[in-house]
């Protein structure tokens, strides 16, 4: 069911981006800013995994500097059927995890200083089948996917924006009042639409990657339990993240700032702990 959700909001996406398109700048427009944002989120997919750990200091760490935690990787990984991915290290009490890399191939598990200190085996081994099953899930690709489509629509809201304040609203000599305010409300509405699609897409990998992490590890209650920790200890140690970032960790770690989570990019922490103590493992 997630899956063909996510499949029909990238369709939405897309149709937002013909349909803007084809109000301001017909096939030329939608391309001309399809081909911008492909190239910008391209450069960004390919490098996300350097830049996203250098930004949070993460180390790489080898069997021999984190033994247990190594060896859980390496166990859950071929659980998954997936090549060893790199383990890294974020320095910092607040709890949380993540996933990045381009692919399979190059992909990257990193865990923070403080998820090591308050979870259990059984909660860890939770919290790293999730993130391996948003890099079995191809999330990373699916992500930038969305963010280029979500990019060209902003990008076309923008000419939108400056067409409209430079005079060329109107697309009918005879309605420039309604052209000049369809201008305006598609520069202002696009955008918000765009987003929220995109928050929704990486909704549903959550749930996916729920799931299959559930599935990877084969105790559900433990990811339970894990997220409910989480979720409770980022009220009380706040992350200082980047909010671009936040839609790569396990749980959101701009909870508590009641602005960011109009835009959220993951499901009701309570919603999600049900489902998982709901399964049933064979």
């Amino acid at each position: 069911m997630n899956t063909l959700r996510t499949g029909i909001l990238l369709g939405a996406l897309t149709g937002l981006l013909m349909l803007i398109g084809g109000y301001f700048g017909g096939k030329q427009g939608v391309v001309i800013a399809f081909i911008f944002a492909m190239v910008m989120n391209f450069g960004a997919y390919w490098f996300s995994d350097k830049l996203i750990l250098r930004m949070y200091s993460a180390q790489e760490v080898s069997e021999s500097e984190a033994p247990e935690l190594y060896r859980m990787v390496k166990t859950l990984a071929l659980k998954a059927g997936l090549p060893m991915p790199k383990v890294y290290i974020v320095p910092g009490d607040t709890p949380n995890a993540f996933a990045t890399g381009r692919n399979e191939n190059h992909a990257v598990v990193a865990v923070t200083e403080g998820i090591l200190r308050i979870l259990n085996r059984d909660e860890l081994e939770g919290v790293i089948a999730h993130e391996l099953s948003h890099i079995k899930n191809k999330d990373m690709l699916i992500g930038s996917i969305a963010a280029t489509l979500a990019g060209a629509i902003v990008m076309l809201a923008n000419m939108a924006q400056w067409a409209a304040i430079f005079g060329g609203a109107s697309r009918d000599s005879d309605d420039e009042g309604g052209g000049f305010i369809g201008l305006i409300l598609m520069a202002i509405l696009a955008p918000i639409a765009a987003t929220i699609i995109q928050m929704a897409i990486s909704r549903s990998r959550e749930y996916l990657a729920d799931d299959g992490g559930a599935k990877v590890s084969g105790k559900p209650y433990g990811l339970a339990n894990a997220l409910d920790k989480l979720s409770r200890a980022s009220h009380v140690i706040p992350m200082d993240a980047n909010p671009s970032t936040a839609h790569m960790f396990i749980v959101n770690p701009l909870t508590g700032k009641s602005f960011m989570t109009l835009f959220s990019t993951h499901p009701p922490i309570e919603e999600r702990i049900a489902r998982l103590r709901s399964m049933r493992m064979p």
